[in-house]
């Protein structure tokens, strides 16, 4: 698998991934679930999907078996294994779901697959696609630029590492875990805490000082193991924490002419999304 990201159908989240080898995009089964039983609650379209499973199961059906268990970031931010299936899969899948949202999804793949071929012909339809999104949120040009400039770098970092030994989903986490708190003083976990999110992408909701240092640290990061044609998990952390230092140095300087803090509990969330989160640490903390 070469591509792990996100799709959006009618303000669902669908987690997916592209193989490349086979040209073929898997969707997780339960994301596309919770979207047909039309729940808020993922454990509840998990709970179905697993009394469906049975149930076909039993009936000798076989789109259970075309299912294949990849890993894909789940709500904790951690990646996990899941159910995904192909779209030929989940069209018969659908069919075993009574909802009204069927017809839609069914348009939906078939768009998903077909605008893939169109990436893949021209890859500056899915950097338009892009900034058209953050452009329907909200996000400033400043920022939009500033967000593309910062996934050209990181491209070209995880270009090199895959040159280079770093070829496991994990080890690529564990690297980018380590540049980000040596350049920003926390974990990519707690960042995501601070900032009220959940299974949303840290870097879409970043500030503009923020996305510069991120990409800093992983130019930094980057540039210091090609020096040193660093190879392997123990060489390229050597260079991930050096580069990251570099950035960790330039926001301390900034932060101090400034006095304002680089890494920040602003995000794009709708109003309210995140507020009660925060509320409630500040009432736990009050009765402590």
């Amino acid at each position: 698998m070469t591509e792990n990201s996100l799709a959006i159908f009618e303000g669902h989240r669908i987690r997916r991934y592209y193989d490349a080898e086979t040209e073929t995009w898997y969707f997780s089964v339960v994301d596309i679930i919770q979207v047909l039983v039309q729940h808020p609650d993922h454990k509840t379209a998990r709970k179905y999907w697993n009394k469906l499973k049975e149930r076909m199961k039993a009936e000798g059906s076989q789109t259970v078996t075309n299912c294949h268990q990849l890993k894909m970031v789940a709500g904790d931010g951690k990646l996990r294994l899941t159910d995904a299936a192909d779209s030929e899969t989940l069209l018969r899948l659908i069919q075993s779901v009574p909802s009204p949202k069927a017809e839609p999804i069914k348009l939906w793949l078939a768009k998903v697959g077909y605008e893939r071929m169109q990436d893949m012909a021209d890859p500056a339809r899915s950097l338009d696609r892009a900034r058209e999104y953050w452009q329907q949120h909200g996000r400033s040009k400043k920022w939009i630029q500033q967000r593309m400039m910062g996934q050209e770098t990181r491209n070209k970092l995880t270009d090199y590492w895959q040159d280079h030994e770093i070829k496991e989903e994990e080890e690529y986490a564990i690297l980018t875990n380590l540049i980000h708190q040596e350049w920003s003083g926390v974990s990519v976990k707690k960042h995501k805490t601070l900032k009220g999110l959940k299974t949303q992408n840290l870097r879409d909701h970043m500030s503009e000082a923020e996305l510069i240092f991120t990409a800093l640290a992983e130019l930094s990061t980057r540039q210091i193991a090609e020096s040193i044609d660093a190879t392997g998990m123990e060489e390229n952390t050597v260079a991930g924490k050096k580069g990251g230092s570099i950035a960790r140095k330039a926001r301390r300087e900034l932060e101090a002419k400034t006095g304002r803090k680089v890494v920040t509990r602003e995000n794009f969330l709708p109003p309210g999304v995140a507020k009660p989160q925060l509320e409630q640490k500040k009432r736990g903390r009050s009765r402590s």
